[in-house]
């Protein structure tokens, strides 16, 4: 069986340590790119929540937000990783992976995220990502199936969450 492209990847949790999406393997990942100064920062609380209840249903290894903190859009993420970390736990009570601050557009943009945008471009065809909380949603392949604009609540993707988890 061919391994998806996006568990060769690496990222950098929010404290520095290189991580691997192949520890991923088999879960249902839902990605987003987020910021703490931004009309949307309070799907921090809703991420949470989904993570939450997706796990104490399936248990804790069949699902996980993966969350990359980015300061493209209007300068929302200006904090250091510590302070991100320290904001999103204390704030939100977030408990599900942070990552090292990224860029997702642009020359500079994380691999992760140049396979993400090229894998579902926007329903107009673009790829690029257009504001902070987009999301993506990543199946137990590690295949992209779905992306979700910022203005979509986590919550409303609970029960596409859910039928992935449930499939075979």
């Amino acid at each position: 069986m061919k391994t998806s492209p996006l568990y060769d990847l690496s990222v950098s949790d929010i404290q520095g340590k290189p991580v691997t999406l192949a520890d991923y393997r088999g879960q249902v990942l839902l990605i987003v790119n987020s910021a703490s100064e931004c009309d949307y920062t309070p799907q921090y609380q809703e991420l949470e929540l989904l993570q939450q209840q997706l796990q104490q249903r399936f248990g804790p290894n069949k699902f996980s937000v993966l969350a990359f903190p980015c300061d493209q859009f209007g300068q929302q993420e200006p904090g250091s990783d510590s302070e991100i970390l320290q904001f999103c736990q204390s704030r939100y009570g977030v408990s599900f992976p942070l990552f090292s601050k990224i860029e997702v557009n642009g020359p500079q943009a994380s691999p992760l995220y140049r396979h993400l945008k090229q894998a579902i471009p926007t329903a107009s065809g673009h790829s690029n990502i257009r504001w902070n909380f987009e999301k993506f949603i990543v199946d137990k392949k590690g295949r992209v199936v779905k992306r979700a604009p910022p203005a979509r609540s986590p919550l409303a993707l609970q029960k596409h969450l859910a039928g992935l988890i449930q499939q075979r």
